[in-house]
Protein backbone atom coordinates (compact mmCIF):
# COMPACT_ATOMS: atom_id res chain seq x y z
CA UNK A 1 0.00 0.00 0.00
CA UNK A 2 1.17 3.61 -0.65
CA UNK A 3 0.88 6.49 1.71
CA UNK A 4 -2.34 7.57 0.24
CA UNK A 5 -3.85 4.71 0.97
CA UNK A 6 -2.25 4.20 4.15
CA UNK A 7 -3.74 7.38 5.15
CA UNK A 8 -7.14 7.14 3.94
CA UNK A 9 -7.54 3.73 5.89
CA UNK A 10 -6.24 5.35 9.14
CA UNK A 11 -8.81 7.88 8.89
CA UNK A 12 -11.66 4.99 8.22
CA UNK A 13 -10.76 3.02 11.47
CA UNK A 14 -10.44 6.45 13.12
CA UNK A 15 -14.10 7.32 12.45
CA UNK A 16 -14.83 4.01 12.82
CA UNK A 17 -13.70 4.11 16.43
CA UNK A 18 -14.81 7.51 16.97
CA UNK A 19 -18.57 6.06 16.43
CA UNK A 20 -17.61 3.06 18.02
CA UNK A 21 -16.80 5.04 21.21
CA UNK A 22 -19.67 7.32 21.20
CA UNK A 23 -22.17 4.36 20.67
CA UNK A 24 -20.70 2.98 23.62
CA UNK A 25 -20.55 6.09 25.68
CA UNK A 26 -24.74 6.39 24.90
CA UNK A 27 -25.55 2.72 26.01
CA UNK A 28 -23.59 3.01 29.03
CA UNK A 29 -24.77 6.54 30.11
CA UNK A 30 -28.22 5.39 29.62
CA UNK A 31 -27.76 2.66 31.21
CA UNK A 32 -25.94 4.27 34.38
CA UNK A 33 -28.86 7.33 34.92
CA UNK A 34 -31.82 4.53 34.31
CA UNK A 35 -33.36 5.60 38.01
CA UNK A 36 -33.01 9.11 36.20
CA UNK A 37 -36.17 9.01 34.04
CA UNK A 38 -35.79 11.68 30.78
CA UNK A 39 -32.43 12.89 32.05
CA UNK A 40 -30.35 11.07 29.84
CA UNK A 41 -26.30 11.93 27.64
CA UNK A 42 -27.80 9.55 24.50
CA UNK A 43 -28.94 12.85 23.03
CA UNK A 44 -26.19 14.89 23.99
CA UNK A 45 -23.29 12.25 22.54
CA UNK A 46 -25.52 11.50 19.06
CA UNK A 47 -25.13 15.65 18.68
CA UNK A 48 -21.91 16.26 19.27
CA UNK A 49 -21.42 13.23 17.00
CA UNK A 50 -22.78 15.32 13.97
CA UNK A 51 -21.44 18.20 15.01
CA UNK A 52 -17.66 16.73 14.72
CA UNK A 53 -17.77 14.12 12.26
CA UNK A 54 -20.94 15.81 10.18
CA UNK A 55 -25.17 14.75 9.89
CA UNK A 56 -24.41 10.85 8.74
CA UNK A 57 -21.98 9.89 11.13
CA UNK A 58 -24.16 11.35 13.96
CA UNK A 59 -27.43 9.92 12.74
CA UNK A 60 -25.11 6.71 12.71
CA UNK A 61 -24.81 7.01 16.15
CA UNK A 62 -28.26 8.03 17.28
CA UNK A 63 -29.31 4.70 15.16
CA UNK A 64 -26.81 2.13 16.83
CA UNK A 65 -27.51 3.78 19.91
CA UNK A 66 -30.79 2.66 19.94
CA UNK A 67 -30.00 -0.35 17.88
CA UNK A 68 -28.62 -2.10 20.88
CA UNK A 69 -29.98 -0.10 23.82
CA UNK A 70 -33.81 -0.33 22.73
CA UNK A 71 -33.06 -4.20 21.85
CA UNK A 72 -31.69 -4.70 25.50
CA UNK A 73 -33.61 -1.88 26.93
CA UNK A 74 -34.78 -2.47 30.97
CA UNK A 75 -37.88 -1.55 30.04
CA UNK A 76 -39.24 -3.79 27.79
CA UNK A 77 -38.99 -4.50 23.84
CA UNK A 78 -41.85 -2.59 21.70
CA UNK A 79 -40.81 -2.78 17.64
CA UNK A 80 -42.88 0.18 16.99
CA UNK A 81 -41.30 2.13 19.48
CA UNK A 82 -37.63 1.08 18.81
CA UNK A 83 -38.11 1.88 15.43
CA UNK A 84 -39.20 5.80 16.49
CA UNK A 85 -36.64 5.96 19.05
CA UNK A 86 -34.19 4.58 16.82
CA UNK A 87 -35.36 7.47 13.82
CA UNK A 88 -35.97 9.86 16.13
CA UNK A 89 -32.56 9.40 17.73
CA UNK A 90 -31.10 10.49 14.48
CA UNK A 91 -32.32 13.88 13.88
CA UNK A 92 -29.58 15.28 17.04
CA UNK A 93 -26.70 13.38 14.58
CA UNK A 94 -28.42 15.59 11.78
CA UNK A 95 -28.90 18.62 13.73
CA UNK A 96 -25.19 18.37 15.56
CA UNK A 97 -23.78 17.90 11.21
CA UNK A 98 -25.80 20.91 9.82
CA UNK A 99 -25.14 23.04 12.70
CA UNK A 100 -21.22 21.66 12.84
CA UNK A 101 -20.80 22.70 9.02
CA UNK A 102 -22.08 26.23 9.25
CA UNK A 103 -20.29 27.08 13.03
CA UNK A 104 -16.62 25.68 11.61
CA UNK A 105 -15.44 29.39 12.22
CA UNK A 106 -16.72 30.21 15.17
CA UNK A 107 -14.38 31.82 18.28
CA UNK A 108 -16.00 30.35 21.19
CA UNK A 109 -13.83 32.36 23.60
CA UNK A 110 -15.48 35.39 22.52
CA UNK A 111 -19.11 34.41 22.34
CA UNK A 112 -19.03 31.90 24.69
CA UNK A 113 -22.56 32.92 26.47
CA UNK A 114 -23.95 33.09 23.30
CA UNK A 115 -22.81 30.39 21.90
CA UNK A 116 -23.85 28.33 25.24
CA UNK A 117 -27.30 29.53 24.78
CA UNK A 118 -27.57 28.63 21.14
CA UNK A 119 -26.45 24.99 22.04
CA UNK A 120 -29.13 25.02 24.72
CA UNK A 121 -31.89 25.92 22.06
CA UNK A 122 -30.56 23.23 20.11
CA UNK A 123 -30.68 20.54 22.54
CA UNK A 124 -34.25 22.00 23.42
CA UNK A 125 -35.69 22.15 19.85
CA UNK A 126 -34.79 18.28 18.51
CA UNK A 127 -36.23 17.18 21.85
CA UNK A 128 -39.92 18.78 21.14
CA UNK A 129 -39.49 16.81 17.90
CA UNK A 130 -38.35 13.55 19.16
CA UNK A 131 -41.03 13.50 22.21
CA UNK A 132 -43.72 14.31 19.68
CA UNK A 133 -42.61 11.24 17.13
CA UNK A 134 -41.61 8.65 20.43
CA UNK A 135 -45.54 9.80 21.92
CA UNK A 136 -47.19 9.08 18.73
CA UNK A 137 -45.41 5.88 18.29
CA UNK A 138 -46.57 4.64 21.65
CA UNK A 139 -49.68 6.00 21.68
CA UNK A 140 -50.50 4.18 18.35
CA UNK A 141 -48.57 0.96 19.70
CA UNK A 142 -50.91 0.54 22.76
CA UNK A 143 -54.17 1.99 21.06
CA UNK A 144 -54.12 5.07 23.44
CA UNK A 145 -55.47 8.45 22.14
CA UNK A 146 -52.33 9.92 21.12
CA UNK A 147 -54.14 13.54 23.14
CA UNK A 148 -53.92 11.37 26.01
CA UNK A 149 -50.62 9.97 25.47
CA UNK A 150 -49.39 13.83 25.20
CA UNK A 151 -50.92 14.54 28.55
CA UNK A 152 -49.91 12.08 30.64
CA UNK A 153 -46.44 11.99 29.26
CA UNK A 154 -46.21 15.74 29.73
CA UNK A 155 -44.27 15.78 32.42
CA UNK A 156 -41.78 13.41 31.36
CA UNK A 157 -41.35 15.15 28.42
CA UNK A 158 -40.81 18.30 30.07
CA UNK A 159 -38.19 16.77 31.93
CA UNK A 160 -36.73 15.19 28.91
CA UNK A 161 -36.53 19.16 26.97
CA UNK A 162 -35.39 21.09 29.98
CA UNK A 163 -32.85 18.55 30.68
CA UNK A 164 -31.25 18.84 27.13
CA UNK A 165 -31.05 22.27 26.82
CA UNK A 166 -29.24 22.40 29.91
CA UNK A 167 -26.81 19.45 29.51
CA UNK A 168 -26.14 20.98 25.34
CA UNK A 169 -25.78 24.73 27.37
CA UNK A 170 -23.22 23.43 29.34
CA UNK A 171 -21.54 20.64 28.08
CA UNK A 172 -21.18 21.29 23.86
CA UNK A 173 -18.64 23.76 24.44
CA UNK A 174 -16.04 21.49 26.67
CA UNK A 175 -16.63 18.17 24.81
CA UNK A 176 -16.53 19.92 21.33
CA UNK A 177 -13.11 21.47 22.13
CA UNK A 178 -11.74 18.36 24.19
CA UNK A 179 -12.78 16.28 20.91
CA UNK A 180 -11.05 18.60 18.78
CA UNK A 181 -8.05 18.18 20.84
CA UNK A 182 -8.12 14.40 20.48
CA UNK A 183 -8.78 14.37 16.84
CA UNK A 184 -5.39 16.74 16.67
CA UNK A 185 -7.77 20.07 15.20
CA UNK A 186 -9.44 18.23 12.34
CA UNK A 187 -11.10 20.31 10.31
CA UNK A 188 -14.65 19.59 10.93
CA UNK A 189 -13.84 19.63 14.54
CA UNK A 190 -14.84 22.93 15.35
CA UNK A 191 -15.33 26.03 17.55
CA UNK A 192 -11.49 27.60 17.55
CA UNK A 193 -9.77 28.95 20.41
Amino acid sequence: MDGLSNQVLSMKTFKIAIITTLVALSIATNYVLIGVHNVKLMDFMVFVGGFCFGSIVGASIGVLSWLIYGTLNPYGFVPQVWLATMLAESIYGIVGGVLGKSLASTNHKKQQLKLSVFFATMGFIPTVVYDLITNVAYASSFNVPILAAVFVGAPFTVLHEVANAVIFGVCSIPMITALRKLCGGEKRVVLKK
